[in-house]
């Protein structure tokens, strides 16, 4: 049987990620009846491929820091927060009979670490609260007069809905559905979207044909990464990261990119060094280095006096010339800070996550859309960013509850 079409008092939720079930979640919880659109053939595709190393699910660290994970868009989500925050997101997962821990790096997992028995419990108890869902509905923007306009298997369809929310997540997942095709349709309203741009992402280097093919995919463990911001101001922060064959991602990469992506959009570059012995001084290492090979070769020497091998030698000599190779002194230096110059970020799709959006200045403090008054817009499609570790997830679920919620109160206020 065909469900039914949305009456005017209806809630029009468009994407199925976890900002828009948690929209229809508030929204039903209220009374209003929903309808969610997706255009897979299932809802969360993107949750269950974050989940498939291990459900990073929020972290453990305390706001305000928590809160200064979001960057230029820390008040805007800060307020999220205050509706959701970490703990009411552990709470909320212990209603599925599902509980969490605390890592040692601060992330929160399922006890599990699986994704797919939450999201089975989430979508199992909407469907019982009464949440229609219409999956294979990919949305083309709207009508010219007004109504929501879809593509499904059984052709185009129209749909008039008392509210949207639109969850239709970044750029940076094509191929589980968030593309960014919805961007020009709703610069077409006059809705101020930033361009979306790669977050957690890699870099271009530029290597050589020898690291390209045989360090690619080779980890750098640890290391400490010394960069500036774009005041100058020195930071330090160390982690892991992995050679690529263009050159370097992971972890701690991720967390600076936001800074290395406006450098180069500013400079065209921006540099980046490594200290690839964060345990050795470097007044050891130059005293150490400057003690005679008797007869070994560079990679021996290195490796007994330095402690490094495989990648981390090869990157030195990808970067120092010859002279400097056998002089202790730069050598020491350079071990201690690598000087890497970072060119370009990899493509969007290859990111983790997306940077730009729906600006959120077109917002009100409900995510309603100021010009266009009963839409609504949630999760990661909006212009913030964080770097992974479970911050991501958080400020896409609080923003679900933040417009959920703008749509009850709205849809309340329109019958009135």
């Amino acid at each position: 049987m065909a469900s039914p079409e949305p009456s005017s008092s209806s809630l029009a939720i468009i994407g199925g990620g976890p900002a828009g079930l948690m929209a229809a979640e508030v929204a039903r919880a209220a009374g209003v009846e929903v309808d969610l659109y997706e255009g897979k053939g299932s809802v969360g595709r993107k949750f269950l491929i974050a989940g498939k190393g291990g459900l990073n699910l929020t972290h453990g660290e305390p706001r305000p820091g928590f809160d200064a994970r979001y960057g230029a868009r820390q008040p805007e989500v800060a307020h999220w927060l205050d509706d959701f925050d970490a703990g009411a997101l552990r709470e909320w997962a212990r209603g599925f009979d599902i509980e969490t821990y605390v890592g040692t790096s601060g992330r929160v997992f399922p006890m599990d670490r699986k994704a797919a028995p939450l999201l089975r419990g989430w979508v199992r108890r909407l469907r019982d609260q009464g949440v229609r869902f219409h999956v294979q509905h990919r949305w083309l923007g709207w009508s010219e007069n007004g109504a929501l306009r879809f593509a499904t298997p059984e052709g185009m369809r129209e749909v008039r809905a008392g509210a949207t929310l639109l969850a239709l997540g970044g750029g940076s997942w094509p191929e589980l559905g968030s593309d960014g095709a919805w961007a020009p349709w709703l610069l077409q309203q006059g809705i101020d979207v930033a361009p979306l741009q790669p977050s957690n992402c890699g870099f271009d280097i530029g290597w050589s044909e020898h690291i390209a093919l045989r360090h690619a995919g080779a980890p750098l463990k640890p290391v400490i990464a010394h960069w500036r911001d774009l005041e100058g101001h020195e930071h330090t922060l160390q982690g892991e990261c992995v050679v690529t064959a263009s050159g370097i991602e992971g972890s701690l990469i991720y967390a600076l990119s936001a800074t290395l992506r406006e450098t180069i959009a500013r400079d065209g570059e921006v540099a980046l060094h490594l200290d690839l012995a964060p345990g050795r001084d470097l007044a050891r290492l130059q005293q150490d280095l400057a003690k005679p090979r008797s007869g070994r070769s560079f990679s021996e020497h290195l490796r007994r006096q330095a402690g490094l091998t495989g990648v981390k030698a090869a990157l030195l000599r990808e970067v120092l010339p010859k002279p400097q190779l056998d002089d202790a002194s730069a050598l020491a230096g350079a071990i201690k800070r690598l000087p890497l110059t970072l060119r370009s970020a990899r493509p969007i799709a290859e990111a983790i996550s997306s940077a730009g959006g729906v600006r959120l200045e077109a917002l009100d403090d409900a995510l309603m859309v100021r010009t266009m008054p009963g839409t609504f817009c949630a999760g990661e499609m909006l212009d913030w960013e964080a770097p992974t570790g479970g911050y991501l997830l958080t400020a896409c679920f609080a923003s679900g509850v933040r417009a959920g919620r703008g749509a009850v109160a709205w849809l309340e206020s329109s019958r009135a």
